[in-house]
């Protein structure tokens, strides 16, 4: 079992940067791929980045948002800049044992992410 606490939410006007971060419980943390999604109002939660060596990010966050992992720690970071309105969503972190493009097993609780124009 692995538990799942994103933190770093917030108000930002656009262009401006966020730093989220998803504290995970167990001491397997490395083992598992990691994953941020999002979800805005009204619309599908969707594959933002992940990260367990290899890196994916969807495309309308590249050049924008760096996913990172610090093992020692068990967290994982969404770094994001040059923010738009269009990033405004309840971000969620997860864990998956398997691949990058999941199924992921476990989930956070999110944090919201307001980017005002």
């Amino acid at each position: 079992q692995v538990q799942l606490v994103e933190s770093g939410g917030g108000l930002v006007q656009a262009g401006g940067s966020l730093r989220l971060s998803c504290a995970a419980s167990g001491r397997t943390f490395s083992r598992y791929a990691m994953g941020w999604f999002r979800q805005a109002p009204g619309k599908e939660r969707e594959f933002v980045a992940a990260i367990r060596g290899v890196i994916n990010y969807t495309n309308s966050v590249k050049g924008r948002f760096t996913i990172s992992r610090d093992n020692a720690k068990n967290t994982v970071y969404l770094q994001m800049n040059s923010l738009k309105p269009e990033d405004t969503a309840v971000y969620y972190c997860a864990a998956t044992s398997g691949s990058l493009s999941g199924p992921y097993d476990y989930w956070g609780q999110g944090t919201q992410v307001t980017v005002s124009s």
